[in-house]
């Protein structure tokens, strides 16, 4: 095949003690990019659709094998809502460069609210935490960790995303 395009990411997640501000742990993890986003890549710049304009950051603790199938309405993992905050985190990206884009700058911040276990994270079209059921919402991607991570209440995790995209040049 001439020409094929790649397009992945990185989560990586840092989790730190509120208390002593001590990192904990840090987990990187390869996402897939579901089919419902790539064709949402492909409606807006070839088809003229509705640009969507904030992403937001999702957590989840269920070790589910991301899927190119997955969508936003059936995602395939449950989310974690243990965080205070009141909405998912917006992912706050820079300007693509290199052909890679990240919101490490800016990353996404989750207070935890009860002690809980994280296999993964998303990156999703709609703020409402829990919610599967917006209309025209996208999962664009998700990654499942290496090894489950322990969070407990009050530690703060950092989540990073670095979105890349090449050409095989062939």
């Amino acid at each position: 095949m001439r020409g094929k395009l790649a397009l992945g990411g990185v989560f990586t997640l840092t989790c730190r003690s509120k208390k002593s501000g001590k990192v904990k742990w840090i987990e990187k993890t390869p996402n897939i990019v579901t089919n419902e986003g790539l064709d949402h890549i492909l409606n807006v710049h070839f088809h003229a659709a509705t640009q969507i304009t904030t992403w937001y950051c999702a957590l989840f603790n269920t070790n589910t094998t991301p899927l190119a199938a997955h969508t936003y309405a059936i995602p395939g993992y449950t989310e974690s809502t243990d965080y205070d905050e009141a909405t998912r985190q917006a992912y706050v990206e820079a300007e693509a460069s290199s052909q890679s884009m990240t919101n490490s700058a800016n990353r996404a911040v989750f207070t935890i609210s009860d002690s809980t276990t994280i296999y993964g994270a998303a990156l999703v079209s709609s703020s409402v935490k829990g919610d599967t059921a917006a209309a025209g919402a996208v999962l664009f991607a998700s990654g499942l960790f290496t090894n489950s991570k322990s969070v407990d209440d009050d530690d703060i995790l950092e989540l990073q995303y670095t979105l890349t995209s090449a050409d095989d040049g062939a």
